[in-house]
């Protein structure tokens, strides 16, 4: 497959050629959460072909932006892992998904919630000017999706599965048998009360002011 040349000097025009191709990017939203085995990023990746998977994984190999590591013990086999320059990108995939989750309308039937989705969606919504010299963690239950936070002094480190060392807080979501177990449906509950609390109240009250997406223009 031949690769989007736009013969452009600019560096948006590079990065397009290198990540802009269909799929890549959520390939790369995934790794950045955690190693990936081929199976599971298809598993993750609902939809797309064997043979696109593939390409796209070569291609970010080729680019340096993505490489492969024997899986630790006692794991087996080849995962797939962000190399420094893939991880570099968080910032701009972290920015495009607070971008386009101003432009979401209402999910259509199929659609669906991916767990490395949610931890993103998650840094996405975390707004660093509120969450200066807090020091507390969280755990959120999403339908079967469990998704920590921790902050230590303000700075955030998140991901899937319950807070290393156990959490401040444990936030359980009760969604409706229609929606989705979505990021901003789980905000809409907690504002509205569809929630169970294991911890102090004030860690809920201080969550929804840190993980917040500013209201879109």
């Amino acid at each position: 497959m031949k690769r989007r040349d736009y013969a452009q000097y600019c560096g948006l025009a590079r990065a397009l050629e290198l990540v802009g191709e269909r799929w890549a990017l959520l390939i790369v939203r995934d790794l950045s959460v955690r190693p990936r085995r081929y199976t599971d990023l298809q598993e993750g990746l609902r939809g797309i072909p064997t043979n696109v998977l593939s390409t796209r994984l070569k291609e970010l190999e080729q680019a340096g932006i993505v490489e492969r590591q024997v899986a630790p013990a006692p794991g087996r086999g080849v995962v797939y892992v962000l190399t420094e320059v893939g991880h570099a990108l968080e910032p701009s995939l972290i920015a495009l998904g607070r971008w386009g989750s101003s432009q979401l309308g209402d999910p259509q039937p199929g659609y669906v919630v991916t767990p490395d989705g949610a931890v993103l969606n998650l840094r996405a919504a975390f707004q660093q000017s509120e969450a200066t010299g807090i020091t507390a963690s969280w755990e959120l239950h999403l339908a079967g999706t469990v998704v920590h936070a921790v902050l230590t002094d303000g700075k955030l480190t998140s991901g899937l599965g319950p807070a290393p060392g156990g959490a401040d807080l444990v936030i359980t979501a009760r969604f409706a048998e229609d929606e989705l177990p979505a990021y901003r449906v789980f905000v809409r509950a907690a504002k509205e009360g569809r929630v169970d609390l294991d911890g102090p109240r004030e860690l809920f009250d201080t969550f929804l002011r840190v993980f917040t997406y500013p209201r879109a223009a």
